[in-house]
């Protein structure tokens, strides 16, 4: 991290009426450090970025951004908070690969994750029972192999990514652990019913975003913070997407970046797997397991990965119920008649897969399997 001077002309550049992050790029490979632009002349800045931008680097800072600047660095001052610049080690490797890397990025917890190997884990929002089981169950295998997942803290398959991270640090001290990257200011946690997730993660991973302290959550600064989830990995993994997710954005932005792209296959009626069908005709690697995405990576796991946990036992009192489920959604009247139950029975049967995790009801009455044994 940058001394508290040089933090402050750092500062100063970002959030300088004007200049954006492509004009910023421009000066300091021209001029070097940030101390270098607001020292030269108006002739010389003009020559790189135009008469208006030119005259706005050279007045002096306003009250905001003075008092912008004294708020980040007293935050900078804690040892678990940092402000990585394009100049810093520190800085992601990895983001230096891309097209439009942040000039600045604000990080809580260990930078260190930052320039370690990483797999990127995305999906719905509002993801279906069996995709929060295989994110958590993916997540917790490929940080026990000792990569980092990545994901964007939303509710749904990024809160399931981050879980089984976690898990698997909590289990293995060598896990890789989780990068939570947010499109909000890092002293601000959204959505607030993650709170308690992005503690944890704050204190055994990383919170990560190239936005200014005390950001909001803005609709259009979460797609373009997908560019730094997908610029970090080394690959990433769209568990389930409808055709319209933004997951499909961060997929995109992998490609283009030259990332590996991976996806979890799901039933053909599922409006959740359409997404994922279509990124697997555009070239994605259909994968079942941990080891497929291990193995294409051709990472070398630090550990071996172990089957996750098991179908219920076929005496367990339920286990018929189960069998004739299917992974296609059912409704209870046909599954009365596959299992020649009566509907109280039946039901009493649904309550206890729905509780033990085995399975889970849909909108309308429907149920489906949902299955653990991934490895």
């Amino acid at each position: 991290m940058p001394a508290p001077d040089d933090l402050a002309d750092w500062l100063r550049l970002e959030q300088t009426p004007g200049v954006g992050a492509d004009s910023a790029r421009k000066l300091l490979s021209v001029f070097g450090l940030p101390h270098n632009i607001f020292n030269s002349s108006l002739s010389a800045l003009q020559e790189i970025t135009g008469s208006r931008i030119a005259q706005a680097l050279l007045a002096p800072p306003s009250d905001t951004l003075i008092a912008q600047i004294a708020r980040t660095q007293e935050w900078a001052a804690h040892s678990e908070n940092h402000v990585c610049t394009l100049g810093d080690a520190d800085y992601p490797q990895a983001l230096l690969e891309i097209h439009d890397p942040p000039i600045l990025l604000y990080a809580k917890g260990r930078i260190d994750l930052l320039n370690q190997p990483s797999v990127a884990i995305v999906g719905s929002r509002n993801a279906s029972a069996q995709g929060i089981s295989n994110a958590e169950l993916f997540a917790t295998a490929l940080s026990t192999s000792g990569l980092t997942i990545i994901s964007g803290l939303a509710l749904g398959i990024d809160t399931a990514a981050h879980q089984g991270a976690l898990e698997a640090l909590s289990n293995q001290p060598q896990a890789g652990s989780t990068i939570a990257v947010i499109g909000t200011g890092a002293d601000i946690v959204y959505p607030a019913r993650n709170r308690a997730l992005a503690h944890q993660i704050a204190e055994h991973g990383c919170i990560l975003s190239e936005y200014p302290l005390g950001m909001p959550a803005i609709a259009s600064n979460f797609p373009r913070r997908n560019r730094i989830i997908s610029g970090l990995a080394r690959g990433v993994l769209v568990v389930e997407a409808a055709l319209q997710s933004g997951s499909l954005i961060t997929a995109r932005m992998a490609a283009e970046q030259g990332r590996d792209m991976f996806a979890i296959p799901g039933s053909i009626h599922s409006p959740l797997a359409k997404g994922c069908h279509l990124l697997i005709k555009q070239g994605a690697k259909l994968v079942e397991s941990a080891q497929d995405i291990l193995e294409e990576l051709e990472y070398a796991s630090t550990t071996t990965l172990q089957p996750a946990a098991t179908a219920p036992a076929d005496d367990a009192p339920y286990a018929h119920v189960l069998q004739h489920m299917g992974y296609d959604a059912v409704d209870a009247d046909t599954l009365a008649q596959r299992c020649q139950l009566d509907m109280a029975e039946l039901h009493a049967h649904l309550l206890a897969l729905e509780l033990d995790g085995h399975a889970e009801m849909l909108a309308g009455g429907l149920y489906r399997r949902v299955d653990r044994r991934i490895a």
